[in-house]
């Protein structure tokens, strides 16, 4: 059997487990192959730390695209996440017209959190992300990302099913046949994801308990999760209680320790419970 690629187009964060220090392992020990496109290399991710060093790889993009293409290369699955300005966008929908546009793509617009677009990035970004999201089968934007997407109000939780599941319906519109919302709350004790699947109308949820505190690169974790897991077979309702529950396990793990969380949770312990749910063994 051929082991499906799954592109990863991310930046890479050298310390601080995030984009694709996470992607890649995890991914990877579900058994797919992970060829990847760096977009920027960090000494470290930008939150909590000062100082860090930062490097631009966009004029790097077009050849190493142009030198897949010259291989033949196709892959199976597309999963982005952190773009850095309009023209990595315009250059990541071009990567998925010409080698991946027969996979799976998965857009993790990243972009905002906590209600504000991040700083680095112009007011009309959510614009280009959501032309990205047009081209996308799977979503998984927060709830901020959603909003500014939309061009809505962003609002605090806790939230009603009705306000999500219409959220999940609008954003749908855009193009993705399924969208996974992530900071889900109904009240203050349980934290998840929301997925909606369009060709069947199917709402579903995932919670699990809250944790005090704010961890670095748990979007990534999750989202990572549900790729392996569509990507393994698995339906997106079931990719999202995986997901939910791997990630919680990651930051009680973490939260546990008293670890310094601006290095990322301890995802890697999880990895063997994470094989079991997805029904792979180790040979």
């Amino acid at each position: 059997m051929k082991q499906p690629r799954v592109l990863a187009i991310h930046d890479i964060s050298c310390v601080g487990k995030c984009s694709l220090t996470v992607a890649l392992p995890l991914i990877s020990a579900t058994g797919l192959e992970v060829p990847s496109l760096p977009t920027a290399v960090l000494s470290t991710h930008t939150g909590g730390f000062t100082g860090f060093t930062y490097r631009d790889l966009t004029s790097d993009m077009i050849p190493i695209l142009e030198h897949w293409k010259s291989l033949g290369l196709a892959f199976e699955g597309v999963y982005t996440g952190f773009l850095g300005s309009f023209e990595q966008i315009d250059i990541v929908c071009r990567i998925i017209d010409e080698v991946g546009s027969e996979g799976c793509v998965f857009v993790d617009p990243v972009m905002a959190d906590n209600g504000k677009l991040y700083g680095i990035f112009p007011e009309n970004f959510p614009q280009g992300m959501r032309r990205l999201c047009s081209k996308a089968d799977v979503i998984l934007p927060n709830i901020t990302e959603a909003c500014l997407m939309l061009g809505e109000e962003y609002r605090d939780g806790p939230y009603t099913r009705e306000y999500i599941e219409g959220l999940l319906h609008r954003l749908s519109d855009i193009g993705p046949r399924r969208v996974v919302l992530t900071g889900v709350h109904f009240d203050e004790k349980e934290l998840g994801a929301a997925c909606y699947d369009a060709t069947t109308g199917q709402v579903s949820y995932a919670f699990a308990e809250r944790i005090p505190g704010y961890f670095h690169g748990t979007g990534d974790v999750f989202a990572s999760v549900v790729v392996a897991a569509v990507m393994n077979g698995l339906g997106v309702d079931r990719a999202i209680e995986i997901a939910v529950d791997f990630t919680q396990r990651s930051i009680r793990r973490t939260y546990e320790a008293g670890t310094d969380v601006r290095y990322g949770v301890n995802f890697e312990a999880g990895i063997p419970r994470l094989l079991e749910q997805l029904g792979l063994k180790k040979e």
